[in-house]
């Protein structure tokens, strides 16, 4: 144990080594320099991107890193159906029909919103997967209808087990407490990272995951959105259990550092672009040929950019961006 109560990394790598796992990145996701974003900005960091986005099981994103904790669970208690929520055209929902598919398993998705006339995007995905999908009028109607689904599948002997929002638990959040490491592995060690933060497991797993391997860069969230203190107050949860999980003790590792949360930069909603994911999805892709959607990748990118504008960061810091994926919903 270090001297703060943490484990040491050698300790921290071999922990999560003994925490089955489906093994669906078998591959460090690339980290990329972005030179002629950092031109186009004028004065700024020397600025990375995480692709998380090019990891090829699913089409990809921060669900993949997270779903292989929770799918090994699911596999041990003999699970026969996935059930999972999510919008319409939810990314979670997407690589959990996907990694059903894989498994060999069946999978319900309830999508809060109206059935597509014609699926696209994510939800062509799904079908094509295979997925049965049940769709309810809004977002507070998911619990009951999950509560719903499990007793009926349960009666007829069909094995269910809730895959929760995002897979956002602790256990899957261990994805990106793997996912640190992975990045430090590959000789990039930044001062800040910048994300899309929604369902909070990917940030509960980058902050424990940067305290648990000794890294100092600060981890920031870009609400797409809950309110900045509601995130927190989960995040804080999250790593608190990440830490039961590893047999470090929680409150210990939740109090290891501060829970960065912007919610300015929501807009008009969930899924609505704004100004700054506008510009921010045109200078990634005709800079860098990088895909960002409205929903997550744009509005967190659009938050970067505004802050580098604003002189937050210095051209001695290093800044990388962690792209968490979604681009089927360019084309939704």
């Amino acid at each position: 144990m270090s001297p703060s109560g943490l484990l040491n990394r050698a300790d921290v790598l071999s922990r999560l080594a003994a925490i089955p796992s489906i093994g669906l990145v078998r591959t460090p996701t690339a980290i990329e320099e972005m030179p002629r974003l950092r031109a186009a900005l004028g004065p700024s960091p020397r600025l990375f991107v995480k692709r998380d986005d090019s990891i090829p099981f699913g089409f990809g994103g921060n669900k993949v890193r997270k779903l292989q904790f929770v799918g090994a669970e699911a596999v041990a208690r003999g699970a026969e159906t996935l059930v999972t929520v999510g919008g319409v055209q939810s990314n979670h929902a997407r690589v959990t029909a996907a990694m059903a598919a894989r498994l060999g398993i069946r999978c319900l998705l309830i999508a809060n919103g109206v059935r597509p006339t014609r699926p696209t995007a994510n939800a062509l995905l799904d079908e094509l997967l295979g997925a049965d999908v049940e769709y309810i009028e809004s977002r507070n109607e998911r619990a009951t209808a999950v509560n719903a689904a499990m007793k009926r599948l349960d009666r007829a002997g069909r094995r269910p087990y809730a895959v929760p929002l995002g897979a956002s638990t602790a256990l899957g959040a261990l994805g990106f407490v793997q996912a640190v490491g992975e990045m430090i592995e590959q000789g990039v060690t930044p001062d800040v990272i910048v994300h899309a933060s929604s369902s909070c497991g990917t940030q509960a797993g980058l902050v424990a995951g940067c305290a648990l391997h000794g890294l100092a860069a600060k981890v920031i969230g870009v609400s797409a959105d809950d309110p900045a203190a509601e995130i927190e107050s989960k995040v804080r949860a999250l790593i608190t259990d990440i830490g039961d999980i590893l047999g470090v003790d929680g409150a210990t590792l939740g109090a290891a550092g501060p829970i960065n949360v912007a919610d300015e930069h929501v807009g008009k909603g969930y899924g609505i672009a704004t100004n700054e994911s506008r510009l921010a999805q045109r200078l990634a892709a005709r800079s860098e040929a990088i895909f960002v959607e409205h929903t997550y990748t744009a509005k967190a990118l659009g938050a970067l950019i505004s802050w580098i504008w604003a002189g937050r960061f210095t051209p001695e810091q290093t800044v990388l961006f962690w792209h968490t994926g979604g681009q089927p919903a360019l084309f939704a």
